[in-house]
């Protein structure tokens, strides 16, 4: 198989603006001739990290003409030029380039700048590995039009000095790529081209295409209490499916819930729970300006798309709790049921985490039977943030290893505007409002897909998989340009500590995952009475369109993550129609 490497032209500023162009994208043929095929929708699976200054704040970074290669072993090696953030010569960067190391061209970790000279703007780059030597060599092109050569290993050992060399000899950036290959691919251009072993190319497809229900057989499974069906996709992956059997019992149906899309508009922020055989569904209200929060019940998941509404908490009732009521989650913690959401005294300058309490036997759907918002404080009893200086927002909640955590967005403002960062520590069972240890922080909105319009990563959410405590969250502005990202810790260890997190570098969700689904960002799960899990997110239907609730059915893919964009008419066919033998 073979891959290309490429960069986009950006295109206007809400559909793929300059800090999504500027990343190295990825397109596969089966064989030369062949027309190549973008992965993950044509969008760019690896982004230059952001600078921290001093004082907190980020400088977003942006990548040209990216370069994959061979490394020594068997992994593989990209480097680039970086650049400012849309796409603008990078003075910080002068003399340097950018190299990554990756084991699958999925996952990545940046080796960070390289310098090869002095004070020199660096337009091309390539390396290859030479194994007569056992060194790597690397040739650039330098802004006053001299190709330059040098040897060395970037990944931690050292560089010589740069040797000049003549222009047009071996240019090794050069390899592979024809104008033919870049302009089949929208956007596409400058780009190198790379024969992979078979293997990898089947992962890739698998891990970075959206699968399709390829098979269905029927089959007995004592959890479902009767035959069911086994859906077969083009991942590998088999998923169960419940059966709408006829009278008959010899024919039937595989059940597939249906949510138009959206299903609820002006509602943002969704969250679904399956609690004491119901379904509960509470989202932040963006058509009253965020004042309110409804509650909705049903016997059934799609039952949750027309069931009336109750209000639960307004912005009068309780002083201090004010307008910006947002995203509401449920939680059960110790037994008991909780709702965490945003709320504000008043101005956005004052937004903070609250807890409000469901009393023993209540229910959900009782206004009455919910406790005073409590207010989130630290050890010593104090708020967690300073009021009119930093605010906190969609804190969330999972178990790990018998501890409860809480996980939250916190944005500084004074002194300075530090974008908003992800947060967690260990909150106390019992009183699930006050924290046990000191907040650390675990994620910074670093890629340019998370800082595009706006610093800002928030909306963090659990998923366990197999074992795997996974965290899905949402970064950029809460525009059409919002997307879904993946955050993951090391199994085992110390989550406090900020070393113990991955994070991937390119989003599960964007504007280009499902067409006319804008901006879909701040999700959360759950998990149905037949075993499959379901992501309830907001999406806007058009680039202008308001935020508004949707649901889709997760996949898990080949590594076990989630797989957001497999749209109903793939996760099953059109005739689900089966019949017995």
């Amino acid at each position: 198989m073979e891959i290309l490497c490429y960069t986009r032209k950006p295109m206007e500023d809400m559909i793929y603006a300059g800090r999504l162009a500027f990343s190295m994208h990825l397109a596969w043929r089966k064989e030369a001739g062949d027309k190549f095929i973008p992965f993950h929708h044509n969008e760019g699976l690896l982004y230059a990290k952001a600078v921290q200054r001093q004082d907190g704040t980020l400088v977003a970074k942006s990548l040209r003409n990216p370069r994959i290669f061979q490394k020594k072993d068997d992994g593989y090696g990209v480097v680039a030029v970086r650049t400012e953030a849309d796409g603008e010569p990078d003075e910080e960067s002068k003399g340097s380039v950018l190299f990554w190391e990756s084991r699958d061209l999925v996952h990545y970790r940046e080796i960070g700048l390289c310098r090869l000279e002095k004070d020199v703007l660096i337009q091309q780059v390539g390396c290859e590995y030479n194994y007569e030597k056992d060194s790597y060599r690397i040739v650039w092109e330098c802004g006053d039009g001299k190709t330059m050569e040098t040897w060395g290993n970037p990944f931690g050992g050292q560089i010589g000095e740069g040797q000049e060399i003549q222009k047009g000899t071996d240019e090794i950036w050069k390899s592979g790529a024809t104008e033919e290959s870049l302009v089949e691919i929208e956007g596409c251009r400058d780009g190198n081209c790379m024969v992979i072993p078979d293997e990898l190319g089947e992962y890739l497809i698998k891990k970075l295409m959206v699968p399709v229900c390829e098979q269905i057989e029927i089959t007995e499974d004592s959890s479902f209490r009767e035959r069911c069906a086994q859906a077969f996709y083009s991942d590998g992956q088999v998923v169960k499916r419940k059966i709408d059997w006829e009278p008959d019992g010899r024919s039937g149906r595989i059940h597939q819930e249906h949510f138009p899309f959206p299903f609820a508009e002006n509602r943002a922020d969704p969250c679904c729970m399956y609690w004491h055989g119901k379904y509960y569904f509470i989202a932040t209200n963006d058509a009253d300006n965020n004042h309110t929060l409804y509650i909705r019940c049903a016997d059934t998941l799609e039952g949750i798309i027309t069931a009336p509404e109750v209000l639960l908490l307004d912005s009068v009732t309780y002083p201090g709790i004010g307008g910006l009521l947002w995203a509401p989650e449920f939680h059960e913690i110790g037994g008991r049921l909780y709702i965490f959401h945003g709320a504000t005294e008043g101005e956005f300058y004052y937004e903070e985490s609250r807890v409000m309490q469901l009393r023993e036997g209540g229910d959900p759907m009782c206004r009455e039977d919910w406790s005073k918002p409590h207010m989130v404080v630290k050890q010593d009893g104090t708020p967690l943030c300073e009021a009119g200086k930093v605010i906190s927002l969609d804190m969330t909640t999972f178990v790990y290893e018998g501890s409860v955590y809480a996980m939250w967005s916190q944005r500084q403002f004074i002194p300075v505007d530090q974008g908003a960062f992800l947060y967690l520590a260990k909150i106390d069972e019992k009183e699930p409002w006050k924290l046990l240890t000191t907040p650390v922080c675990v994620a910074l909105p670093e890629y340019g897909w998370e800082n595009n319009h706006t610093f800002v990563v928030e909306g963090p959410y659990a998923l366990w998989h197999d074992g795997q405590l996974m965290i899905t969250y949402s970064g950029a502005a809460v525009d059409a340009t919002y997307a879904v990202g993946l955050l993951k810790p090391v199994m085992g260890s110390d989550l406090l500590n900020p070393a113990n997190w991955r994070k991937n570098n390119f989003p599960l969700l964007s504007s280009r995952s499902v067409p006319g689904e804008y901006g879909p960002g701040h999700n959360s799960y759950v998990t149905d009475e037949n075993g499959l899990t379901w992501n309830f997110y907001h999406a806007r239907p058009g680039v202008q369109g308001v935020r508004s609730a949707c649901a889709r059915r997760v996949h898990f893919d080949i590594d076990g993550e989630p797989m957001l964009d497999v749209t109903e008419e793939k996760d099953l066919p059109k005739d689900r129609t089966v019949h017995l033998a």
